[in-house]
């Protein structure tokens, strides 16, 4: 792909998102050069906390990021409608060792203040102490009686009865019960100071992306099992075919009504700012 001059005064664009098999499998192409791009993108692969405080920090002008983080950062950032992270049974789930009672006042190990998790769980259980460390270490921590139990997200939703430990929660149907709408866990934003038609083609350029690895479901195997750490083929597929779907495409009027309400939920319990600005955009 020929490089073009960039808004940005550089050649390329930084893409952040995670190791995950659906941003791997969702942006493979993009990164390959497979799909047409508005800008070529250069991959930075991160978990999803660090990406979420990189985007406080202004860090990436286009980066994956929780839809809870993405609250904080609505001044300087926009979401796409394509390429994010929502859906029905794709909720976070708190873990333990042996089933609990209630969680408030237990300690509870979380992968990141600025989690769709974690404030899913400050809803359900407002008094619940929380305790943070990577994502990957928590169901470690859980096993070893570090704590009392464990907020899991990504690939550990598949993996946490080999650590000997059974579920408490499942944070989606808790949300499912209380809205009956799909669950909003990332977005793909892109900085709000870019042109328009940037923007829009970025959003085509994810879209595409996403076909081309529908249409050629071999090709990104490779690349995907490459950032996948110790995952199984078969642990890799079923984290795929959960988190990718229709929304994934595009967010949908259901999708975005799912992120309003999660926003006001998070603005009425003080743990995200009011904001008038438009949540995606505009196609």
């Amino acid at each position: 792909m020929t490089t073009a001059p960039s808004p940005l005064g550089t050649a390329s664009l930084d893409l952040g998102y995670s190791f995950c098999p659906n941003d791997t499998f969702i942006f493979y192409a993009l990164q390959a050069g497979r799909v047409p791009s508005p800008l070529p993108v250069r991959e930075v692969l991160e978990d999803v906390q660090t990406l979420n405080d990189w985007a406080v920090a202004g860090r990436l002008p286009m980066t994956k990021i929780s839809y809870r983080a993405y609250f904080d950062v609505m001044d300087r950032y926009v979401a796409l409608r394509a390429g994010g992270a929502l859906g029905r049974g794709v909720g976070p789930l708190v873990v333990a060792r042996e089933h609990l009672g209630d969680l408030n006042g237990r300690t509870v190990a979380s992968p990141g203040a600025l989690t769709t998790a974690e404030l899913l769980l400050r809803l359900a259980y407002p008094e619940v102490r929380l305790t943070h460390m990577r994502y990957d270490e928590v169901m470690p921590a859980v096993a070893r009686g570090e704590v009392d139990a464990g907020l899991i997200i990504h690939e550990s939703r598949f993996t946490y009865p080999q650590h000997g430990l059974v579920r408490l929660l499942d944070l989606g149907a808790w949300w499912e019960g209380q809205t009956g709408l799909p669950l909003p866990l990332g977005a793909i934003l892109v900085r709000r100071d870019l042109p328009l038609d940037i923007q829009r083609g970025l959003n085509a350029a994810v879209r595409a992306s996403l076909e081309y690895a529908h249409a050629h479901p071999q090709e990104p195997m490779g690349y995907i099992r490459q950032h996948a750490l110790e995952m199984s083929d078969d642990v890799m597929r079923a984290h795929i075919d959960l988190y990718v779907n229709d929304f994934s495409l595009d967010v949908g009027a259901e999708g975005e009504r799912a992120v309003r309400e999660l926003h006001r939920r998070a603005v009425a319990v003080g743990a995200a700012p009011a904001s008038d600005l438009p949540l995606f955009v505009p196609v």
